[in-house]
This record gives C-alpha cells, sequence and structure tokens, in this order.
C-alpha cells in the first residue's frame, strides 16, 4: 500500500536528500517523485549502464555492489530506509557505478533528472538545498571510503 502523502512527506523530510526543504518546495518535489516496488533479487540498477535517475529508499533492504577483477559482485554497502542511490548519475552524467539489487520486498521513490531540472526552473532556491544535500551525503560516503582505505593500507602493513 502506497504511503499517505502526510505520511511520505515526513519521512522524506527526515532523509538527508529533502532535509530543509519549505512545505512548498517539498510538495512540488513529491509531485514528481514515482513510486517503485520490487521483490526480493530483483536488480534496480546495473553497475555500467547508463542512468538519469535516482531512487529513496522508502522501505525494504538493498545490497549495493560492484564487479571485482574476476567480475564477481563485491558488496560495498547495505541501504535501508532514508537512505538514496543513483545520484551520482545526476550530478556526473555517467553511467552506474554500481549494481543495486534488493534483498527483501522494496519502496522506492524515484527522481529523474529531467524532473530535477523542472525543480531548478520552478524553484531555484530549494534546488540549491537539495544540491547541497546530495554534496553533504557524497562527503559522507567519502569520508567512510577513506577510512576504509586506510584501514587497509594499515592491515596490509602490519602482515
Amino acid at each position: 500500500m502506497a504511503a499517505t502523502l502526510p505520511d511520505l512527506k515526513a519521512f522524506l523530510l527526515s532523509t538527508p536528500f529533502f532535509g530543509g526543504l519549505s512545505e512548498p518546495s517539498l510538495d512540488l518535489l513529491v509531485a514528481m517523485l514515482v513510486e517503485r516496488r520490487f521483490d526480493v533479487g530483483a536488480t534496480v540498477v546495473v553497475e555500467g549502464e547508463s542512468g538519469r535517475s535516482m531512487f529513496i529508499v522508502h522501505s525494504g533492504e538493498l545490497a549495493v555492489s560492484k564487479r571485482g577483477d574476476s567480475e564477481h559482485a563485491i558488496r560495498i554497502a547495505g541501504l535501508g530506509p532514508g537512505d538514496f542511490f543513483g545520484e551520482m548519475t545526476l550530478i556526473e552524467m555517467q553511467n552506474r557505478s554500481a549494481s543495486v539489487v534488493a534483498e527483501s520486498p522494496i519502496v522506492l521513490y524515484e527522481l529523474t533528472a529531467g524532473k530535477l531540472y523542472t525543480f531548478y526552473k520552478a524553484d531555484i532556491h530549494a534546488y540549491v538545498m537539495v544540491i547541497q544535500n546530495i554534496n553533504r551525503e557524497l562527503c559522507r560516503r567519502l569520508r567512510r571510503a577513506d577510512n576504509c582505505i586506510a584501514e587497509l593500507q594499515m592491515l596490509r602493513a602490519s602482515q
């Protein structure tokens, strides 16, 4: 069952992506989202494919993986309610950097690049806030990746 509009708006405001938006700006952006549902095992996005949308996880769990040297999938992250993914394709307009697979039944909200551009044209101040929110999350992810790299280097050095 789809979330009620007030419940959906409250949920979205609690996520890093939508934080700080005014009620009218949030209403505009919510109207642009498309609900997507996937069953366990469904592939949402595939590493290397072109992508022109991002997703906000409303419910369920997903696995993010990258292909290793032997084309074997290596899990790099898990996602759950409140997380978002696919935003990199909207910023850098490159192919998908990883694959994302549903580990449980999931409900996602999709925002396409075209809709994000429409949002930019309609409410530039809110658009800037959304882009800042995306950038903050990307910085958090980069810091975590830096820490993982440093830990791996320390582990290598101790062997």
